[in-house]
């Protein structure tokens, strides 16, 4: 099929995955959708939950696997919202709809592009295509849960709007729960160990800390305080404060050396909820990203999350459309940046490929 009508049928899947409520874990009706694109186009498919995947027609098991990867669910509409989230419809060259830039565009760019390889004999890798459930909440059947049913992945392209420049690297996340203690009074009565009081130093200590090694890439570590909560009564002096601490880190460290690095320093009780989500990275000599420096397309580190934390191998963050539209009120992409991903993903992998 030509390039132009492949990309037109991708903008009607995504048209179709639009008007279909997929929220993390309730996906099922858009996973038919996605395998409803590959029976049409002859491709055999495998599903597990809602999870999709297909290789390419000459898959060789003594080749190394290229995994292209998007998901299919999406964040619960805001209250901002002016039009009908899952009424998909073009205004000034804007597809409007809910998941339609995060990462619908990116998605079905991947599935288009990957349709258009699948039957390509003679390639350097194999091509394994995941359209992925539960991204958003980072749900245990996500990516991560589907890993081990899939075949060895060498190098990865995860589809997350980039304004189709390439994401050499990736900030991981770590969330802590703190504790600040004290000692529980009346408030009438004097005292020198209130734990509210005791907790003016310890965000002071949040505020100014540095970590040691910055990125070139992603810059140094961020921390930030983002809840607190304390006392039930006016005249109660509570034991505690409760501080939820975020912390995004770079490829300098793993979320482990965050973890020893915090509980060593920080004046106050730490316990992180998980240290899964890794930072992620490829090298910039790496030849897919060589490929994509040649079609004249910048390199730059992400500060946001995605499946590419699920994965061991090097990756590359690129996709159609803006990130910082994602999760927004009314939330859109442009059509020419769904053609224009397509056309790039297709010269990215001919450089890479062949």
């Amino acid at each position: 099929m030509e390039q132009a009508a492949l990309t037109q049928k991708a903008i009607e899947l995504l048209k179709e995955l639009i008007s279909i409520q997929s929220f993390s874990s309730e996906e099922d009706k858009t996973a038919d959708a996605i395998e409803n694109w590959f029976k049409a186009f002859g491709i055999p498919c495998k599903r597990h939950i809602n999870n999709v995947y297909a290789v390419n027609k000459h898959f060789d098991e003594n080749k190394p696997t290229l995994l292209l990867n998007s998901h299919h669910d999406t964040v619960k509409p805001n209250s901002a919202y002016t039009r009908d989230p899952f009424h998909p419809h073009i205004e000034d060259g804007k597809l409007y709809g809910l998941g339609s830039n995060d990462a619908g565009g990116a998605l079905v760019s991947l599935i288009a592009t990957f349709t258009h390889y699948y039957a390509e004999e003679n390639l350097n890798h194999n091509i394994l295509m995941v359209a992925s459930m539960e991204e958003e909440s980072a749900g245990p059947n996500s990516l991560r849960g589907l890993l081990p049913l899939l075949p060895k992945i060498d190098v990865a392209i995860v589809g997350e709007p980039t304004l189709l420049d390439l994401a050499i690297a990736e900030k991981g996340l770590i969330v802590f729960d703190a504790v600040v203690k004290g000692t529980p009074s009346h408030a009438a009565h004097p005292n020198d160990d209130n734990s509210i009081y005791n907790t003016i130093e310890v965000l002071e200590w949040f505020k100014n800390y540095k970590f040691p090694k910055v990125s070139d890439v992603l810059g140094p570590v961020k921390m930030t305080v983002t809840q607190i909560n304390a006392g039930t009564q006016h005249n109660v002096v509570p034991a505690k404060v409760e501080l939820v601490v975020d912390v995004r880190v770079n490829d300098k460290y793993t979320n482990a050396e965050i973890a020893e690095l915090l509980k060593k320093e920080a004046p106050c009780e730490l316990k992180e909820r998980s240290l899964r989500l890794n930072s992620s990275s490829i090298s910039k000599d790496h030849p897919l990203v060589q490929s994509g420096i040649a079609l004249g397309r910048k390199t730059y580190g992400s500060p946001t999350l995605s499946d590419q934390a699920a994965l061991s191998c090097q990756s590359l963050k690129l996709g159609p459309g803006d990130s910082t539209r994602s999760h927004s009120a009314d939330e859109y992409i442009y059509v020419h940046e769904i053609e224009e991903g397509i056309d790039l993903y297709i010269k990215l992998l001919k450089g890479f490929l062949q």
